[in-house]
C-alpha cells in the first residue's frame, strides 16, 4: 500500500496519465538568470514591506499584495525578463514568504510521496516507491532552518540546540520529522512523509494489487464483527495508511477515540475524538504521552480506541483495554513479521517496569489481539499485505498462531516488479463464528486454497 504519508496513492493507479499530462510549471525549476533575480527582488521585499504584518491578513489577500509589490520592484529594476519569467520568480517569493519556500513545487507534485532533505544542498523525493535526487536545494543551513522553524512553530513544537529532534505535521496532516546540529551532522535534515489528498479506500488497495477481494472483505467482516487488530510492518510499509482504512469499517453509531503522536488519521465517522501527545517545554515538563491518553481515553465512554502506533510503556494499557470491554480496537506496530510484533509487545510492556511472568504476560498478549495484519514494502516499490494471521492461545509457553492467508512470492519479472499473490493457506479461522454470531456470514470458500477448491469441484 503506497500513500503520501507513508504508503500508495490513487495518483499510483492513474500513473500513465498524469505522465502523459503537460508538466505544470509551477515545478520547473528556476534558471541561474531568474534565481539571481528572484534573490534580489525578495532581498528588496524584505527592506520596503511590513512582512509582520502579512500573518493578519488572508492567504488571497497576502499573495496579492505580495505580488504587487514584486512587479514593482521588478519594472523599477528594469529586469529583463519574460511575462511567464516574472509570474515564475514571484510565485516563488510568495512561497518563501508565506509557504515553505523551496518545498513548495514538490508538495504541489502529487506524484511525490516522501520528501527528504539532507542538508540545504541535497534534496531527495520517492515517486511511485523509488527515490530520486532534485534539483531542489536551499541557500545556505539558516535558509533550511528557517523554514523548519517555520513548520514546526505552526503546531506549538520548537526545534533549536537543546531540543535538536522534532516531530510535527503540515496543515494537510503529513508526517514531518526534523533533526538539526549538533545532532545531525552535515547540517539540518527534514523528512517529510506525504498526507494523500484523496484517501484511499480498500477497493483502491485490491486494484493496485496490495491485497485480494477476499482478504478485503475479511478485513472489514473482522472489524465490523470487533475483532482486536494489530497492523504490523516496517517502517513506510503503509501501516498508517491500512489502519485508515480499517477504521472506515466502524459503523457511524460508535463513538472513537484516536491517539497518535502526530495526528494523521482521517476518520470520516461522525462521532470522533482525536488525541495528541504533547513534547515536553523548555523547562522539561508538560509531557503527556501516549500511555497518559490510553489511560484517559479508558474514561471517555469509547467505543472504539484507534492507536496510531504502539512503541512503549503503553502498549501495558492498550492490552488492557483489549481486555476489559474495549473490544474492536486497532493499532499498529514496527515489526517484520507477526511473531517479532508479539515479541516486540512483550519488549513494551517490560518498559514499564512492572514484572509479569512470561506465561501470564503472553496469555494477556494472545487474549487481547486477535488478528495480525503484516504488511511489507518490495524492492519494486509495492506495498503488499503479505500475511493475515490469527493468535490461537497458549501451548506451554508458547503463543500459538495460525496464518490464513499467505503472499506467495515466485521472482521478480524483467522489470524488477515482484511476481506473486496472496493465497488461503486452507487454514479456517477460529473466528469464523465469532464474526457469524455478529450476522456476518463468510463462506468456506475464501479460506481454502485453490488446490482443495479444485479437489472440491472434482469429487462434486
Amino acid at each position: 500500500m503506497t500513500a503520501p504519508a507513508s504508503s500508495q496513492t490513487k495518483d499510483g493507479a492513474r500513473r500513465g496519465a498524469e505522465e502523459a499530462a503537460p508538466p505544470d510549471d509551477r515545478l520547473r525549476p528556476l534558471s541561474a538568470g531568474e534565481r539571481e533575480s528572484k534573490d534580489l527582488i525578495y532581498q528588496r521585499l524584505l527592506k520596503v514591506m511590513d512582512l509582520s504584518l502579512i500573518g493578519e491578513l488572508q492567504d488571497k489577500d497576502a499573495r496579492h499584495q505580495i505580488r504587487q509589490i514584486c512587479e514593482r520592484l521588478m519594472s523599477e529594476q528594469q529586469l529583463p525578463l519574460s511575462l511567464a519569467s516574472r509570474q515564475r520568480i514571484v510565485r516563488r517569493i510568495e512561497d518563501e514568504v508565506l509557504g515553505l519556500g523551496p518545498l513548495e513545487p514538490l508538495l504541489a507534485d502529487k506524484t511525490v510521496s516522501d520528501i527528504l532533505v539532507n542538508g540545504a544542498a541535497r534534496v531527495y523525493v520517492e515517486r511511485h516507491g523509488r527515490l530520486e535526487l532534485t534539483d531542489v536545494s536551499f541557500n545556505n543551513d539558516a535558509h533550511l532552518m528557517n523554514i523548519i522553524d517555520r513548520i514546526v512553530s505552526a503546531v506549538g513544537r520548537r526545534v533549536d540546540e537543546s531540543s535538536p529532534m522534532v516531530d510535527a505535521r503540515l496543515k494537510d496532516g503529513s508526517r514531518v520529522n526534523a533533526i538539526i546540529p549538533p545532532l545531525a551532522i552535515d547540517g539540518p535534515s527534514l523528512s517529510i512523509r506525504r498526507f494523500a489528498a484523496d484517501m484511499l479506500t480498500i477497493n483502491d488497495l485490491v486494484n493496485l494489487g496490495s491485497l485480494t477481494r477476499p482478504l478485503a472483505d475479511i478485513l472489514s467482516a473482522i472489524v465490523r464483527a470487533r475483532l482486536n487488530v494489530l497492523v504490523s510492518g516496517g517502517t513506510g510499509a503503509g501501516k498508517t495508511t491500512l489502519l485508515n482504512i480499517l477504521s472506515g469499517f466502524i459503523p457511524p453509531t460508535e463513538r472513537i477515540v484516536t491517539i497518535e503522536d502526530s495526528a494523521e488519521l482521517q476518520l470520516r465517522q461522525p462521532h470522533v475524538v482525536r488525541l495528541e501527545t504533547r513534547p515536553p517545554n523548555i523547562e522539561g515538563r508538560g509531557a503527556v504521552t501516549q500511555r497518559d491518553l490510553v489511560r484517559n481515553s479508558l474514561r471517555m465512554r469509547p467505543d472504539r480506541i484507534v492507536i496510531g502506533e504502539v512503541r512503549g510503556g503503553e502498549a501495558l494499557d492498550m492490552l488492557q483495554a483489549m481486555n476489559t470491554g474495549h473490544d474492536g480496537s486497532l493499532t499498529t506496530i514496527h515489526a517484520n513479521s507477526p511473531r517479532d510484533a508479539l515479541g516486540r509487545i512483550e519488549n513494551m510492556v517490560a518498559m514499564t517496569g512492572i514484572t509479569f511472568p512470561a506465561r501470564a504476560l503472553r496469555a494477556q498478549i494472545t487474549s487481547a489481539i486477535d488478528i495480525i495484519v503484516q504488511i511489507e514494502r518490495h524492492e519494486d516499490g509495492r506495498r503488499r499485505v503479505v500475511s493475515l494471521q490469527e493468535t490461537n492461545g497458549m501451548e506451554g509457553e508458547i503463543i500459538t498462531i495460525s496464518e490464513i492467508f499467505t503472499f506467495r512470492r515466485r521472482g521478480l519479472d524483467e522489470q524488477g516488479n515482484v511476481l506473486g499473490g496472496l493465497r488461503p493457506t486452507g487454514i479456517v479461522p477460529g473466528f469464523l463464528k465469532r464474526l457469524r454470531e455478529r450476522g456476518i456470514d463468510l463462506s468456506y470458500e475464501v479460506f481454502r486454497e485453490a488446490g482443495d477448491k479444485a479437489a472440491g469441484r472434482k469429487t462434486s
